[in-house]
């Protein structure tokens, strides 16, 4: 049986629990030619709490899992009368009964992933074997965020975010002998700064 890569609507906070009775019931109920892999992708991200900088997984897609599953038969004709095609009601039923599903991203009749668009999650998230990228920052920073220097030798500074490297640095002009100077600064070392916090160190004289 064909197997296509689709995506499930799980109640927030289940997708966990969906994915672990989709698996363990393919094997209890000999539903292996019908249901394939199930993955939550996910992402490692970094954030400085308390000084401190640590590693968190997080979901790439809140709510959802991704399932390979046979769920067209087309050895059956399309129906005429509706133009869709024809389903296996194992597969159907199945999913129906997982605790945790909504149903399909896509109605009654999704469309599958295209195999682009599923090579690019399982490149950006965890999942299906495939490398682990490195950890990103948690906090996305832009050009022209204020932010305050954390930790570092130009530690209390505050400035502008000029340029941001993927890779986990930023440069950031800050004041230094009354002139604005670049410095290149970790993610972590850094915190953006609130509204509030903005006016409160630039008091209105």
């Amino acid at each position: 049986m064909k197997k296509e890569w689709f995506v499930l609507h799980t109640l927030t906070g289940q997708e966990n629990k969906a994915q672990r009775s989709i698996v363990a019931r393919r094997k209890l109920e000999a539903m292996g030619d019908y249901i394939g892999e199930c993955i939550i992708p996910t992402e490692r991200v970094t954030e400085k709490k308390n000084g401190k900088s640590r590693t968190l997984t997080k979901k790439f897609f809140p709510g959802y899992v991704l399932c390979e599953l046979a769920l067209y038969d087309d050895s059956r004709e399309i129906d005429p009368a509706t133009g869709k095609r024809a389903i296996y009601e194992r597969t159907w039923q199945f999913l129906r009964e997982t605790p945790g599903v909504i149903g399909f991203v896509g109605g009654e009749r999704p469309m599958p992933l295209k195999k682009s668009e599923m090579d690019a999650i399982l490149a950006t998230g965890k999942g299906g074997g495939k490398v682990e990228p490195p950890p990103r920052p948690r906090i996305v920073f832009n050009v022209n965020d204020t932010v305050k220097v954390v930790d570092g030798p130009f530690q209390g500074q505050v400035g502008q975010v000029a340029m941001v490297d993927p890779k986990g640095k930023l440069t950031v002009e800050v004041q230094i002998f009354s002139r604005k100077t670049p410095v290149d600064v970790e993610y972590w070392q850094v915190e953006k700064m609130s509204q509030a916090d903005i006016i409160a160190a630039n008091p209105v004289v």
